[in-house]
């Protein structure tokens, strides 16, 4: 059995989106539970069902090794923002992580980067773990400028943050042009991007703490790709959507990821 070394401890993010209902929930935790479980001491793994379905993921997976994540938040703590949620409202739930700036927000509801920065922070003040997303479009992977799109993305959704406060963040890099396409961007070609990351965080603050982010790819994961992806050494684990509505196609995802003899290294940061 081959065998894989991480420096830090893989995360496994499953984003329904806008699918399943709260009725839903009781089976696919059941089934996931079921074949999943077992890789909870080796890996974080985060469902984040719709905003209606929370209260009952929450309660499913209580005292199981699962986390629990929302889809968005609202980057105030509260007021006269109708049809938001707020991170107190998620925290109260029970929801440790929040996905913050995904794509679909950025392209369809017009979030920027100004307000991605002011989500994280929100985030952070509620001691929840923001999972911050970073992608180039078609356009800009085409035109060859997606590494600064990046950077730039990076750069301003870290601002103002200090070291203590980044450590806790997740970034997942997500190639728009490969969300929901079928067509995952190649190994080689993730870990690129993975490493331009880590490096505007090393340049942003020092090495140590770009050495233990979390920083993930998303982006079509198939049973077929995620080994190789896996088995980057800046790719720490996948966000991933419509593939982990079926709990055992998840956990087959895990099963070829995990089922390495995945030795972890994780350094401390203050």
């Amino acid at each position: 059995m081959s065998i894989i070394t991480k420096s830090r401890f893989p995360v496994m993010v499953s984003n329904w989106k806008m699918n399943l209902l709260s009725s839903d929930v009781k089976e696919y935790v059941s089934k996931l539970k079921f074949h999943g479980e077992r890789f909870c001491k080796i890996c974080n793994i985060i469902v984040c069902p719709p905003f209606t379905s929370l209260h009952i993921a929450v309660e499913e997976f209580r005292n199981s090794g699962f986390f629990v994540g929302a889809q968005n938040m609202n980057e105030n703590q509260s007021g006269a923002y109708t049809g938001e949620i707020s991170c107190c409202q998620l925290k109260d739930l029970g929801v440790s992580h929040v996905l913050i700036g995904h794509s679909e927000r950025r392209e369809i509801y017009g979030e920027t980067d100004s307000v991605v920065n002011k989500k994280i922070s929100t985030a952070l003040s509620a001691k929840m773990q923001p999972i911050i997303c970073v992608g180039e479009s078609l356009v800009h992977f085409e035109m060859g400028t997606m590494f600064d799109v990046i950077s730039l993305q990076v750069k301003t959704a870290l601002f103002g943050l200090n070291a203590s406060e980044v450590s806790r963040l997740i970034i997942a890099y997500e190639p728009i042009w490969a969300i929901g396409t079928g067509q995952s961007a190649s190994s080689e070609y993730a870990e690129k991007i993975c490493s331009l990351i880590r490096d505007v965080v090393c340049n942003l603050f020092d090495k140590r703490v770009s050495d233990n982010i979390v920083i993930l790819y998303g982006g079509s994961t198939t049973e077929k790709t995620a080994s190789a992806l896996f088995a980057q050494r800046n790719i720490d684990g996948f966000l991933m959507g419509g593939v982990t509505l079926s709990p055992n196609a998840f956990a087959s995802i895990l099963d070829v990821s995990l089922s390495h003899n995945v030795k972890v290294n994780v350094q401390d940061i203050d």
